[in-house]
C-alpha cells in the first residue's frame, strides 16, 4: 500500500532523544537519554500523543552519562532500566510519576536495556548486541549471565549509514508473539544512517524471524524532512489503534538534537506491522516559555550538567542567585525551534559576569555577558570588547534565526535595545563536530569573582514554524 504523503511534527521538540514510552489507561508516559544532565530521566505525560508535559524526573542525583532507557510496568509497580557509568541501573517507584527509589546498580555491560516478562514468569533484559540476561522476581538484580539470542537484520550493503550497531532493544508482546524492536545503522553521521527493524518469536529469547516490511522507519533521502530516524518504541492507544514512536534530527539542524516523532502503525493480517497511511494532521508546536525564578523549586525545564542545579542555583525574592565558578556548568534550558529569542535580566555583584549563553560542552559555546564595566561578547575561545555601561543591570537577549546569532542588550529595562557588533554562524555546534550527542542549548551561568542573579527569563519562537502536522 502505497503512503499518502506526510509533514512530521516531534511531539516533544527538542534534544529528546531514545523515547520510551508505555500507557497506563489514557494516560501515556514517556521518557528519554538525558546524558549528563540532572535532574534526569524526565518523565513526560500526555493523553493524547500531542501534547506533553514534564511532570517528574526519576533520577535526582548525577550518576554519569545515561542512555537509552525502558520504562516499564510489572505487576502494578514502575521500572526504569538505564545504563549509566560502565554499568546499568534500575529505579522503581508505584507510580509513573514517582516517588523513585535511588538507582540500584544491576553489574552488567552493554547498553539499551530492554524488559520484558516471559511467559515462564520470569523477567528479562535484553540489551544491545542481542544480549540477554534473566532478573530477579524483583526486577531489580540479575541472576544470569549475558548470553546471546538474537541476531538482527542486515540491511542491504550498499545502504550509507554510519555502522551496524545493533542497539535500543524493546519488546512488544502482542497476539501470541513477542515483537523486539531494535536501532541498526547508527544515529547520527550521514542523514541516512539510523533505522528501526523489527523480529518476533514465540518466546522472549527466540528464535527469531524477522519482519518482510523491515526497515520499519528509515529516512531514504537527505531530501526528507527528517534525518537519522530511528530507535523504535510501540504503544498502543485506548481505541485499539497503534503508534510507534522514535527520535530523527531535523533537516539541517543537528544543533536542535534528535526530537521525538510519532507514526501510526498498522497490524497486517499475517501478525507483522508496518507504518500506516497517516492524514495530515495539525499540531500546536511548542510555545514560549517564561520564568520570573520566584517559586519554591526550579522547573522541570531547567538542568545542570554533572550536578544537581541546586547545588549552584539558589532561588531567592530577588531572583535566581549563583556565584560566579569557572568551569561549573550553566544552567541549561533546551530549545524546541529553528527561530528563537532567549532574554534574561541580570545583576552582577564584584567582579562577577552574568552570561546568557548558547552552550553546546565546555569547549563550545558563546553568548553575551554583563559585568561592572557593561556588557560584553564572548565565545569559548575568545571575548570581545565592552559596551559600557556601569549600572551592573541589564537585560541581555540571544536570537538564533536558523544558526544565525545576534546578540542585544538594554540599559533601561527593555526601553530601548542595541546590538552588539558582532554575528555569529552557530551551525557547527553539534554532535557529527564534536560528539556527545547533545544539542545547543541556552544557558545562565556567572563567572569570575561575585554573584549575579537573573530575573524574567523567557524563550520564545521569533515566528510560527511553517505548516507541520503529526500522526498521532
Amino acid at each position: 500500500m502505497e503512503k499518502e504523503p506526510t509533514i512530521y511534527a516531534p511531539i516533544v521538540a527538542g534534544n529528546y532523544a531514545d523515547p520510551a514510552i508505555f500507557r497506563v489507561g489514557e494516560d501515556y508516559y514517556m521518557t528519554h537519554s538525558s546524558y549528563k544532565l540532572t535532574p534526569g530521566l524526565v518523565i513526560w505525560h500526555s493523553r493524547d500523543l500531542r501534547s506533553w508535559t514534564p511532570v517528574a524526573a526519576a533520577l535526582q542525583e548525577y550518576l554519569g552519562d545515561v542512555w537509552a532507557p525502558d520504562f516499564a510496568e510489572y505487576e502494578g509497580a514502575y521500572y526504569i532500566y538505564f545504563p549509566a557509568n560502565r554499568s546499568n541501573w534500575v529505579v522503581t517507584a508505584p507510580h509513573p510519576t514517582g516517588p523513585w527509589s535511588p538507582p540500584i546498580d544491576l553489574g552488567i555491560k552493554g547498553i539499551d536495556p530492554g524488559h520484558v516478562a516471559g511467559p515462564d514468569g520470569k523477567r528479562y533484559l535484553h540489551m544491545s548486541g542481542g544480549e540477554f540476561v534473566e532478573l530477579a522476581k524483583d526486577g531489580l538484580s540479575v541472576v544470569s549471565e549475558p548470553r546471546h539470542v538474537y541476531d538482527g537484520w542486515r540491511y542491504p550493503d550498499d545502504w550509507v549509514v554510519e555502522a551496524y550497531s545493533l542497539e535500543g532493544p524493546k519488546v512488544t508482546y502482542h497476539n501470541g508473539y513477542y515483537y523486539l524492536t531494535v536501532a541498526i545503522g547508527g544515529t547520527a553521521g550521514p542523514p541516512t544512517s539510523h533505522m528501526a527493524a523489527s523480529s518476533r518469536s514465540r518466546t522472549p529469547w527466540g528464535p527469531w524471524e524477522h519482519s518482510p516490511y523491515n526497515p520499519i522507519v528509515r529516512t531514504a533521502s537527505s531530501a526528507e524532512r527528517w534525518w537519522s530516524k530511528g530507535h523504535g518504541s510501540l504503544v498502543d492507544a485506548p481505541d485499539g489503534t497503534w503508534r510507534i514512536v522514535y527520535h530523527a534530527y531535523l533537516n539541517g539542524f543537528h544543533t536542535l538534537g534528535r526530537q521525538t516523532l510519532v507514526e501510526r502503525i498498522e497490524w497486517t493480517d499475517d501478525g507483522w506491522f508496518r507504518t500506516a497511511p497517516n492524514p495530515i494532521e495539525a499540531v500546536v508546536d511548542a510555545g514560549p516559555f517564561e520564568d520570573d525564578f520566584r517559586g519554591s523549586s526550579l522547573a522541570l525545564h531547567w538542568q545542570c550538567e554533572g550536578r544537581r542545579p541546586e547545588d549552584r542555583f539558589a532561588l531567592s525574592p530577588d531572583g535566581l542567585a549563583v556565584a560566579g565558578a569557572d568551569g561549573a556548568s550553566p544552567l541549561l534550558f533546551m530549545p524546541k525551534h529553528e527561530r528563537y529569542e532567549a532574554e534574561v535580566e541580570a545583576v552582577v555583584e564584584g567582579d562577577a559576569e552574568a552570561r546568557l549563553l548558547l552552550y553546546y560542552n565546555d569547549s563550545a559555546y558563546l553568548g553575551i555577558g554583563l559585568h561592572s564595566g557593561g556588557v560584553r561578547h564572548f565565545r569559548s575561545f575568545k571575548s570581545y570588547a565592552a559596551m559600557p555601561d556601569f549600572g551592573r543591570k541589564a537585560r541581555i537577549r540571544i536570537r538564533n534565526d536558523r544558526h544565525v546569532v545576534t546578540f542585544y542588550y538594554s540599559f533601561d529595562d527593555g526601553a530601548t535595545w542595541s546590538r552588539y557588533d558582532k554575528t555569529i554562524d552557530a551551525s557547527g555546534l553539534h554532535h557529527n563536530t564534536f560528539g556527545g550527542f547533545l544539542s545547543l542549548r541556552v544557558g545562565l551561568d556567572a563567572v569570575g569573582d561575585g554573584r549575579a542573579t537573573f530575573r524574567r527569563f523567557s524563550y520564545r519562537p521569533l515566528t510560527e514554524e511553517r505548516e507541520r502536522g503529526v500522526q498521532a
